[in-house]
């Protein structure tokens, strides 16, 4: 059995965490973990009360078993709320004067996300289909058409997983960063078209892998990670008889994982011989992989999550992750911040140059902060 020991104002509580047999579990049980299918989908989320159905899906995908939480968390400390604090009308006029919106974000449908949500579940079902290529095609269609409608040349990467997690898979999010990324980075209309078909396929090798590995809650064992490894190769062999595809597309999948410093997988190839597409899905896919809850991790916050990556100097290529930093809305203009020096504060212009630094007015006292400015280098967003 295992002990989750959470401090919050100063109370103390302890959880009780511990891993049951799926046979074995009961309804009311809450589960301590997520689980995805091999599309990367939350099917079941973290703290949910299982029934008769969610146990019956459970042992029907293979799944040995999963962690049940004893005992109840208690709640977050409550944070202030904006409508917790009266904003002077002075203050007020002060944030209609310099706001500046932000740049044009890609946005999808709720009727385009259903039509995706279907389409990526058709292709990782049934890989041979004839129909493969074309429902690829089609998705990455809508995809295009969202970014060019309103000529988006930007990604609020806060609302891609989070908005709905039960249709927006990581398949989805990957894509669409990775193609708002790479007009970033300046490939032609055709380029970041079929970059988007290389994310949407990236992981489609998951589909070879067995259930019980994929939602393992607890850590690989060396051997079930070795074959989780060879999910990019499979989903190579997948798509390289697909004469209707590019070999970018088809190498974009097959190197997603590799390294700059050569040390990743499945070939440990060196940064010369690492495919473009393949470089810009990297980074979206750590990013989405990061911000996730997987059965054995709880999800970075977004900001933590851009701090991880601007440390992967190393493996990442450095153009890729500036064009991504670039690409990217952390703090979209409105939100409310709370800073360092105590003070809560609205954002009112983004610098794409410095997505960890906007530009926000305190709400209490109207005061303007450059937070990318040398003078404010003192000042974070908590």
């Amino acid at each position: 059995m295992e002990l989750k020991s959470m401090e919050y104002k100063g109370v103390s509580t302890l959880v009780k965490r511990r891993y049951v047999r799926a046979r074995s579990l009961k309804n009311e049980m809450v589960i301590d973990q997520a689980i995805v299918d091999r599309a990367g989908r939350i099917l079941i989320s973290r703290n949910t009360v299982l029934d008769a159905y969610h146990i019956a899906s459970l042992i029907k995908m293979g799944v040995p078993g999963v962690y049940i939480r004893e005992g109840e968390e208690d709640e977050e400390p409550e944070t202030a709320e904006a409508g917790d604090i009266v904003i002077a009308s002075s203050v007020q006029r002060e944030i209609e004067k310099q706001t500046v919106k932000d740049r044009a974000k890609v946005n999808l449908s709720e009727s385009v996300k259903a039509r995706v949500a279907e389409g990526i579940q058709y292709l990782y079902n049934d890989t041979v289909s004839e129909n493969f290529t074309s429902t690829t095609r089609s998705i990455t269609d809508d995809l295009m058409k969202a970014i060019s409608d309103n000529d988006a040349i930007a990604v609020d990467i806060s609302t891609l997983k989070i908005s709905d997690e039960y249709t927006f898979k990581h398949s989805v999010d990957v894509a669409t960063m990775a193609m708002i990324v790479g007009k970033k980075h300046g490939l032609s209309r055709q380029e970041v078209y079929e970059l988007g078909i290389s994310g949407l396929l990236h992981d489609v090798g998951k589909s070879k892998i067995p259930n019980e590995i994929l939602n393992k809650a607890g850590k690989l064992t060396d051997q079930e990670f070795m074959m989780m490894k060879q999910h990019s190769l499979f989903g190579y062999q997948i798509l390289k008889e697909k004469d209707d595809l590019s070999n970018s597309i088809k190498l974009g999948v097959l190197q997603h994982h590799e390294k700059m410093n050569g040390k990743g997988y499945p070939m440990a190839v060196p940064a010369e011989k690492i495919n473009l597409f393949a470089r810009i899905i990297s980074v979206a896919d750590i990013y989405d992989a990061l911000v996730t809850e997987r059965p054995y991790k709880k999800p970075f916050s977004p900001r933590d999550a851009v701090e991880m990556i601007m440390s992967l100097t190393e493996e990442l290529d450095i153009n890729v992750m500036r064009s991504f930093l670039e690409s990217v809305i952390l703090y979209p203009v409105g939100t409310d911040v709370e800073l360092s020096i105590g003070e809560r504060a609205r954002v009112i212009e983004n610098n794409s140059k410095y997505v960890l630094r906007p530009k926000v007015i305190g709400l209490k006292s109207g005061k303007t902060y450059d937070l990318s400015e040398i003078g404010n280098a003192n000042i974070i967003i908590l």
